[in-house]
């Protein structure tokens, strides 16, 4: 009898969530005018609940028929109701109505002991149903190019990975085509946070922000815009270069949660050179923000759409390379064939580098995979040659007062970096 009545409690707590979101949308009506609100969803949540402990007690007595007929019988209540409403305020909305009938179904599942499953439902459905201004504000703008994208990158995600072989081919077994597109997906899904964050914040947020955001996108993409906006302005470049620095950071985390994913043995080896370039970089950052410089309006930062299908096809392509071209370089020039793949990968890019070492690490060096050492190393370079390539960018196309603080705290990131990664060795 005591955990009835706790379930039922639980009931009544989903009642009240959702009856409260709804009740809070609805505030505007005069009594008798509303829907559903705090009272009405509250009592269906209760009515799941009892109907549901009926059904059970005694063991035997009822059916599952009961339950389904009851609910056909609520379902047909909400149905008369909402259509009445309809032809009152001429209201086609069916989202009250549907929430409704969620309620009554999240009220059953608490009696019958799946209350982990019906509370963290509904606080989510409340907090859907709750956002809903910002959620079409957000549908509203965006475009049919980012549509395309996210069915895109769902269809490679759900549908086509799954169907992936998970074995390896080619030399030493270096190309598995379902890490691959494994790798694609995380890469790709990693650029659409920051991306799709600087959509929902604006870049009025501030130049921070946006730099931080935009660096999870493309690090490389902040720094050209920045480099160019110095150049076109008169003033403010340190806090341009403030911005391209924090962009520049996010890269080294953004590895990090690379090697995580793939070889997490890997990840106490480069966890200190990386953070420490990391620091370095915002200390830089916090040393420019101090120095007083102070802008009148935030500058935009554009940063291009990370996903389509030939972006996802030419990473592809890169990582089959990178994995094909290292593992030759270390057949044939041991370690030093690794780091010039790598030193030349990191003129362009480290996702697929850094993929590309984690899981040669992962592989038993018999079966031509490489040591810890070597990846980290190979990982590092590759973090280290992009970084000087960033201040390399600013010093060609950026105001010639931006040269100095970049190079200074790019070259700082890197010494520290590898004076690290000797220390830990």
């Amino acid at each position: 009898m005591d955990i009835a009545l706790l379930e039922l409690a639980y009931a009544l707590a989903i009642g009240l969530i959702l009856g409260l979101e709804r009740g809070w949308s609805q505030r505007g009506r005069a009594e008798g005018e509303r829907f559903a609100g705090l009272r009405t969803f509250t009592v269906a949540s209760l009515l799941g609940g009892v109907v549901t402990l009926i059904t059970q007690y005694p063991p035997g007595s009822m059916t599952s028929l009961f339950w389904l007929l009851i609910f056909a019988s609520f379902s047909a209540l909400v149905i008369v109701a909402h259509v009445m409403e309809a032809r009152r305020d001429n209201d086609v909305g069916i989202t009250t109505p549907i929430t409704l009938l969620l309620t009554f179904c999240l009220g059953a599942l608490c009696v019958i002991g799946l209350v982990e499953v019906a509370v963290p439902v509904a606080i989510v459905v409340a907090l859907l149903l709750g956002l809903k201004p910002v959620l079409h504000g957000w549908v509203e703008r965006l475009q049919q190019r980012e549509l395309m994208a996210i069915l895109q990158m769902l269809v490679i995600s759900v549908v086509v990975l799954p169907l992936l072989p998970d074995t390896g081919y080619g030399p030493g077994g270096v190309i598995n085509p379902y890490l691959i597109g494994w790798m694609v997906v995380l890469i790709t899904g990693i650029s659409f946070v920051g991306y799709f964050s600087i959509k929902l914040l604006g870049s009025h947020r501030g130049l921070l922000l946006t730099g931080l955001l935009g660096g999870i996108a493309s690090s490389t993409a902040v720094t050209l815009s920045m480099a160019q906006l110095g150049r076109a302005q008169t003033v403010g470049h340190r806090l341009l270069v403030a911005t391209l620095l924090i962009a520049a950071g996010t890269m080294f985390p953004r590895m990090l949660i690379e090697v995580a994913v793939v070889n997490r043995e890997l990840l106490t080896h480069v966890t200190g050179p990386l953070l420490s370039m990391m620091v370095v970089s915002l200390i830089g950052v916090g040393w420019l923000v101090l120095r007083g410089t102070r802008d009148g309006q935030p500058t935009a930062v554009t940063v291009k759409n990370p996903f389509d299908i030939i972006t996802a096809l030419k990473f592809a392509a890169l990582l089959v390379i990178i994995l094909l071209v290292a593992h030759y370089a270390h057949q044939y020039f041991d370690a030093n064939g690794i780091y010039a793949v790598a030193a030349i990968s990191g003129l362009s890019d480290v996702d697929a580098i850094t993929l590309s070492m984690a899981k040669m690490a992962k592989t038993d060096t018999v079966a031509g995979g490489i040591s810890a050492d070597v990846a980290t190393y190979a990982i590092v370079l590759a973090a280290s040659v992009n970084t000087l390539v960033k201040a390399g960018l600013v010093i060609s196309l950026g105001h010639r007062s931006m040269w100095r603080p970049t190079l200074l705290v790019c070259s700082a990131a890197v010494l520290v970096g590898w004076f690290t990664l000797f220390l830990l060795s």
